[in-house]
């Protein structure tokens, strides 16, 4: 891939998109009745994807001054001065998220299509531009984005919500802050330096730490749940190894609140997701689960 490409796609914040896709995909395979047909499945997927990437390059568009000042961010194109944030960012931006919620909608229905606008709006206006700059709980709200996504997926089988994916989108909303603070911790001069006010910044390694801890125990055992309304068992060994890797760097992160720890439960943050969403996955398509 060339620079000027690769420079091109980090606007959009794929990397995000697609773990809010696959939270989709997570969404739809947790979700009781017959799956529609595979092109709707992929194309509300690719919707949320689409829509994630509007509101990630909104957010780089928005937070250019924050990021400027950041070390772990200054070389965002934005931020860097590679990309002008002219007003016709703000258009494509606008496109791609109409574009987005029509693909929800055509090949949805109208719940897929407004879980879709909400999932971008929250993080692009809600967590970007109301809360980021002034509260510490910026990115527990933020992480409804994750939630809306599970849920746009799910109404693509069936518009009434079901126990499994609102468990799931629960499941979502508890794994984004501790995902995000491990970050944050590691980061936390970069975030005190912009004047963010994230929770390390706020309260401090030591205690950030054990919220991170008493978040991760109530997700993983939220995540658990699903396997009761029809998940079968590739999801619970998933579920049972994933929170228990999370957790004990957790605990870890408690003992030694220090930006190594905090990268490492920042990894196991993301593979208990892994383990999560391809455990749903595999649940439904290998062995039929809540079929």
């Amino acid at each position: 891939m060339t620079t000027r490409a690769a420079t091109f796609l980090d606007v959009f914040k794929p990397r995000i998109g697609i773990v809010i896709m696959l939270a989709a995909l997570g969404g739809v395979a947790v979700s009781p009745g017959a799956l529609p047909d595979t092109w709707r499945i992929a194309a509300v997927a690719l919707a949320v994807f689409v829509a994630s990437l509007s509101s990630g390059a909104f957010n780089q568009w928005a937070e250019r001054d924050l990021d400027a000042r950041m070390r772990r961010t200054a070389r965002r194109p934005f931020a860097s001065g590679r990309y002008k944030a002219g007003p016709g960012w703000l258009a494509i931006i606008a496109a791609l998220l109409a574009a987005a919620v029509a693909l929800a909608a055509l090949a949805g229905n109208a719940w897929a299509a407004l879980y879709t606008f909400l999932g971008a709006f929250t993080y692009g206006v809600i967590y970007t531009l109301w809360l980021k700059r002034r509260s510490w709980t910026n990115i527990v709200v933020g992480g409804l984005a994750g939630s809306f996504a599970v849920l746009a997926g799910a109404a693509a089988v069936d518009p009434a919500p079901s126990v499994a994916p609102i468990l799931l989108a629960v499941v979502l909303f508890l794994w984004t802050p501790p995902h995000f603070w491990s970050l944050a911790m590691a980061a936390r001069e970069d975030y005190a330096r912009a004047g963010v006010p994230m929770l390390p910044v706020v309260a401090g390694d030591a205690t950030c730490a054990k919220v991170i801890l008493a978040h991760t125990v109530a997700l993983s055992l939220v995540a658990l749940l699903p396997a009761l309304y029809g998940m079968g068992m590739i999801y619970l060994a998933a579920a049972l190894v994933g929170g228990a890797w999370f957790t004990q760097a957790s605990i870890a992160l408690v003992r030694e609140p220090s930006r190594v720890q905090a990268m490492r439960t920042f990894g196991a943050s993301l593979a208990q997701l892994a383990l999560l969403l391809s455990g749903a996955m595999l649940d439904r398509w290998l062995l039929g689960a809540t079929a």
